[in-house]
């Protein structure tokens, strides 16, 4: 069963409007999670916010946003103002710019969103805006107020949807390159460049899910599933690593990794 969405609102591009709703691409629902303990009651650990000078527990009706303006000086905010700014963009997502899919770097995409029209009347224009994207290659700029404050989001055509991803912020992307000024000034050799192209066509595979799964987290369940049992965990043996050193003889050490890769089972 699909997950009910989140948002709803309208999509609109010039004239065009549809209705539709928005559900996040990703969940971490799945994960496992823990409470905190008490180890001599085995009780729950309860957080709380205080007051910093009076050491008093605040009720959640008596806490509030504050922009500090000075020391101990601070303009509050109400959450009803964060609501309000941004008042067209909180329910409507106004494609304003297009822009060639592949010309938005990696690094400014942060969360994925499924949009899907929310009825069958709206179907219709939802496809046309879909398709349009699709066929000239395009993603649409809109901004969109998300998780308390406006972002710039990115529309991207996927198969009978559109993926909404919300973009970083300006300041948040810093600029590469400050960090890659000084890397890149010696031009590898076209025999090792030969080479290492083979040893990646060794290791090259189609993408599949399993790739990213956390090794970390079924081993936590084999835990727990021992401990429900009363059974005791064998700690597992660390795999034997050898410390990495500088590469001095590049050709070596890929002649042996080729050879390391043809002999490993598949």
């Amino acid at each position: 069963m699909a997950p009910r969405s989140f948002w709803k609102g309208y999509l609109k591009l010039s004239l065009v409007t549809c209705r539709v709703s928005m559900t996040p691409a990703v969940s971490e629902s799945g994960k496992v999670r823990f409470h905190n303990l008490n180890r001599k009651t085995h009780n729950r650990v309860m957080s709380q916010y205080v007051d910093a000078v009076t050491g008093e527990a605040v009720e959640d009706e008596d806490q509030v946003k504050g922009y500090a303006k000075g020391e101990d000086d601070y303009v509050l905010i109400e959450d009803e103002e964060f609501d309000d700014v941004g008042l067209e963009s909180t329910r409507t997502i106004d494609i304003s710019t297009f822009v060639p899919v592949e010309s938005i770097g990696w690094i400014w995409y942060d969360r994925p969103h499924y949009l899907a029209p929310d009825d069958e009347v709206s179907a219709e224009a939802f496809a046309v805006i879909r398709e349009a994207m699709a066929k000239t290659g395009t993603a649409g700029i809109a901004r969109l107020v998300m998780y308390r404050r406006e972002r710039a989001v990115l529309l991207i055509p996927k198969d009978k949807g559109i993926v909404v991803w919300t973009l970083r912020y300006g300041d948040e992307v810093r600029d590469a390159d400050s960090y890659f000024h000084d890397v890149g000034k010696e031009k590898p050799s076209s025999q090792h460049l030969t080479m290492m192209k083979k040893l990646i066509g060794e290791r090259t595979a189609r993408w599949d899910p399993s790739m990213a799964d956390d090794p970390v987290q079924d081993r936590l369940l084999d835990i727990i599933a021992a401990r429900k049992k009363g059974k005791k965990v064998k700690k597992p043996a660390e795999p034997k690593q050898e410390a990495p050193s500088n590469v001095i003889d590049i050709m070596s050490a890929l002649k042996k990794s080729l050879a390391a890769e043809r002999k490993a089972p598949r």
